[in-house]
């Protein structure tokens, strides 16, 4: 097994030559003199201290070193330190060595298809990774602002509503936020699943505070779906001290940016949950005693996002795309870490409960999802009408939703019923059916090109399919398939009433 610790360069910050210098001949030692739970005190002999984020080796009686990281100098002499892993068994004067560096993981062609911890551990029971694995700090400073390149390319997913009214730029950051069971993962599922077939890249997924049934989930599909030698998984799990839940996302995009920076591929970083970090953020600032800001967070919290968004750009000619799923704590879009991510984030895809509860899946919410691509000079005059126009339609249509459930839509004026039918019709063709449910409703996946999308909204829209039955458009790919199923609906019942409109409902 690779020793995460290795030789680095002497500065924890502001590291931008990726190339490991000669460790210092003697580094610092210490001994442990307090451990409270995740935070251990550490006295040094010498006159110099290891500087923040530098990691330390405590040497246990039993098993291997366990990892922590500086994070605040007590006086002249101790440091306090955050454990990455479980701190049982530790005694007090255990043995501790510096190392010199900010935490090392192991990156290259070596980590394809395998599944490792914060510090680049294997557990996927693999083969050990070889001993000329490169290593790489997990703290760096962001590509300066004039090396960055601007994400205007479209990342066609193949999912309809994303691509008509929350288009994903290629080296930009999406985030999917949603409370808790309104789809997020599926979602994200689907989009790894849909870009096997577009994408020609790496792809690096964070697991952070996963369950261990959603981590092993994930690796069994993507072991069936052929795509695990083109993937490193890294996961800080849910039962993992919050050290390691923090740390993990860092890990992911330290592998990413290798491979942006010194193989020139294009890598797609995908990460669930980023609330978790935060979270774990937030456990990490109380364990050191921080007092806490807006609704118990952290105070650091606007700069500890901060580091991590800023380091996911384009360089050159090549890209790390991110798409991260965020919980929405009580469904609460005024949260603050909600807001503080979604400030750095180019797409914001909104999940809906009431969408859900109605059937309505993918439950995106087409009017508070947005994204900066959707502008005529990006997208075209065309997308870019269309999905206003949507938009313009289903805003209408829940305007009305409180006359509808108090008198009917028989009460509503002509061209309000009229509107209201193409608003209802737009939501259900809006639908699809994903490959990754396939399992749970024997329904096939469908991938839309965006061509498509907006030939089947602009037909809605213009009042083609006003007769339809709306359960014809629900559940379905091209219009195409909408209108084999309403031919279909009409042979099967020849006595049928004319096509007469259905009465709607809020």
């Amino acid at each position: 097994m690779t020793n995460p610790l290795g030789a680095a360069e002497p500065l924890a910050h502001d590291v931008q030559d990726p190339t490991p210098v000669a460790k210092p001949l003697k580094a610092p030692a210490g001994r442990l003199i307090a451990v409270r739970g995740a935070v251990v005190d550490v006295e040094f002999d010498g006159a110099t201290l290891p500087l923040i984020d530098e990691s330390l080796s405590i040497i246990a009686d039993q098993g291997p070193p366990i990892i922590a990281e500086v994070q605040a100098h007590l006086d002249t002499t101790t440091v306090r330190a955050l454990a990455l892993q479980a701190t049982n068994g530790l005694r007090r004067g255990a043995p501790v060595e510096a190392s010199g560096a900010p935490i090392q993981v192991p990156v290259g062609e070596a980590m394809l298809g395998r599944l490792i911890d914060v510090t680049g551990t294997p557990g996927d029971r693999g083969e050990p990774l070889p001993a000329d694995v490169p290593l790489r700090p997990i703290h760096r400073a962001a590509p300066p602002l004039a090396s960055q390149g601007a994400a205007t390319e479209i990342f066609a997913t193949g999912i309809k509503v994303i691509d008509l009214l929350t288009p994903l730029a290629q080296g930009g950051k999406a985030a999917m936020f949603g409370g808790a069971g309104v789809g997020k993962t599926v979602l994200v599922m689907e989009l790894i699943h849909a870009m096997v077939e577009r994408y020609q890249g790496i792809s690096v997924f964070a697991g952070v505070g996963e369950r261990s049934r959603e981590g092993h989930e994930m690796l069994l599909d993507m072991r069936n779906s052929g795509v695990l030698p083109r993937t490193v998984l890294v996961y800080g799990q849910m039962n993992e001290p919050p050290g390691a839940r923090w740390r993990v996302p860092l890990t992911a995009l330290t592998i990413a940016e290798y491979f942006r920076d010194e193989r020139h591929q294009n890598v797609l970083l995908l990460m669930d949950n980023i609330f978790r970090f935060v979270q774990a953020g937030a456990e990490v600032s109380g364990l050191l005693g921080r007092l806490p800001s807006r609704v118990g967070y952290q105070p650091t919290l606007a700069s500890e996002v901060a580091a991590l968004q800023e380091r996911i750009v384009s360089v050159g000619n090549v890209s790390v795309t991110a798409i991260e799923a965020v919980y929405v704590p009580a469904d609460d879009f005024t949260d603050p870490a909600v807001t503080t991510i979604a400030a750095h984030v180019d797409s914001m895809v909104v999940l809906s409960r009431s969408m859900a509860a109605e059937g309505m899946y993918p439950a995106i919410d087409p009017i508070a999802s947005s994204s900066i691509l959707l502008d005529p000079l990006v997208v075209g005059a065309e997308h870019a009408a269309v999905a206003t126009e949507v938009r313009r339609t289903i805003e209408h249509y829940r305007e009305l939703q409180d006359v509808i459930s108090l008198l009917g839509v028989e009460e509503l004026g002509a061209d309000d019923r009229r509107i209201v039918g193409r608003a209802r019709r737009l939501q259900r063709f809006l639908t699809q059916p994903f490959a990754v449910t396939e399992a749970f409703t024997g329904v096939p996946g469908r991938s839309v090109p965006v061509a498509d999308t907006l030939a089947g909204c602009k037909a809605i829209l213009a009042g083609e399919c006003d007769t339809w039955q709306e359960s014809s458009l629900y559940m379905v790919g091209t219009l195409e398939e909408a209108r084999e199923r309403e031919n279909a609906s009409h042979a099967a019942t020849p006595a049928n009433d004319g096509g007469a409109p259905q009465r709607a409902t809020a």
